[in-house]
């Protein structure tokens, strides 16, 4: 939406980004304010990284075996990339609970590292999409619902942002 580009692709695949991507200098304007920043854009971060979930998605054996082997890279480059910087927009899928492994540890190592931190829940268009849940599991952030797909409530997540860091 910042860009006028992707960042990252959509897939039903887990892991689709396994590379860190970072864009420069990219502006943001709400108002009479304007945010100049880097987006990092990293993989998600995972605990489990299992080649047959690959092959579960049609992947033949050697391609999911490669694939969970990127994978696996990618996690460990995103969690080096957390100790620079200055804030962190963590975005969950807004169907699946948030309370995993996971999301606490990643939420808990970014307020140990006072990183300041906004909660983005995703996917807000479907049903089985619950905020509350993700407020309740990490009451001391904000939490934005948006739908990234649509496009829904990104004015709210700009407010926020700016709120964030400004």
């Amino acid at each position: 939406d910042w860009l006028g580009e992707e960042m990252g692709s959509i897939s039903s695949i887990p892991h689709e980004t396994r590379e860190v991507n970072v864009k420069e200098q990219i502006s943001i304007k709400s108002g009479k304010k304007e945010l100049l920043f880097n987006l990092v854009d990293t993989p998600g971060i995972a605990t489990k990284i299992d080649y047959e979930d690959f092959v579960k998605h049609g992947l033949s054996v050697k391609k999911a075996k490669e694939r969970a082997k990127e994978a696996t890279k990618g996690v460990i480059d995103a969690i080096k990339w957390l100790d620079d910087m200055d804030a962190v927009i963590v975005v969950l899928d807004s169907t699946y609970d948030p309370y995993s492994q996971v999301n606490i540890t990643i939420i808990g190592n970014l307020q140990a590292r006072n990183i300041p931190v906004l909660i983005v829940a995703n996917k807000v268009d479907l049903k089985k999409s619950d905020i509350k849940k993700i407020e309740a599991a990490f009451p001391q952030y904000e939490v934005v619902g948006i739908s990234a797909k649509y496009g829904k409530h990104m004015d709210q997540f700009y407010e926020a942002l700016f709120a964030l860091v400004g």
